[in-house]
């Protein structure tokens, strides 16, 4: 049985979309901040302290990008990964993503700027470079990686309904009609459920 340690107001919410997505049996361990999170035995799995996480086979893995990209080839079946040869935009765009719009996001919301000139040692760069580099990843496309849905559409997705949810993002047409229809899969909506429930304990 695969292990799944999470809290529902985490981004635990992107392993629980990919997970129903692979529609493979797990087992969910809610751990909270501060507490279960920072227990040796958590520790043991994530020495961070910090979700999500999952344990497969005696694994551990953490990272939600990374844990999304495993899921993707270790259950191969549920067609989460484009072919190797066709996986350009899966990995450019599924690690954007993890990488300078994550950092760009936390620069953001603590106030950092990048100082004139010093634009190209940031990964990012500025905010608008990145945002607009985002918007050309996904605007006129069904998915971000080619023409199937994929585990690239997973993070991107959850990264881009998040910050829309929460106004941490100017809403564009071209996001709007991007996340349309992910939110209408079937995996996203139980995933939801879920979290929101265990939200409400």
């Amino acid at each position: 049985m695969l292990t799944f340690y999470t809290n529902p107001a985490s981004r635990g919410q992107i392993v629980r979309w990919m997970l129903e997505e692979t529609g493979v049996p797990y087992e969910t361990v809610v751990l909270d901040y501060g507490g279960s999170m920072k227990t040796p035995e958590y520790l043991a799995i994530n020495p961070m302290g910090k979700v999500p996480a999952i344990v497969n086979d005696g694994h551990a893995i953490t990272e939600s990008a990374a844990i999304c990209t495993y899921l993707a080839d270790v259950f191969p079946a549920a067609g989460l990964a484009p072919a190797p040869a066709e996986r350009h935009d899966y990995y450019r765009w599924l690690f954007f993503a993890a990488g300078p719009i994550e950092a760009v996001f936390t620069a953001k919301a603590i106030g950092w700027e990048v100082p004139e000139g010093k634009q190209g040692m940031a990964g990012f760069g500025s905010f608008d470079l990145a945002i607009d580099t985002l918007e050309h990843a996904v605007a006129g496309k069904a998915f971000v990686a080619g023409g199937a849905f994929s585990a690239a559409d997973v993070y991107v997705g959850s990264m881009l309904d998040f910050r829309l949810n929460f106004k941490m993002l100017t809403p564009r047409p071209s996001f709007d009609a991007y996340l349309a229809p992910l939110r209408d899969r079937a995996a996203y909506k139980r995933a939801k459920g879920i979290d929101a429930a265990l939200m409400a304990k």
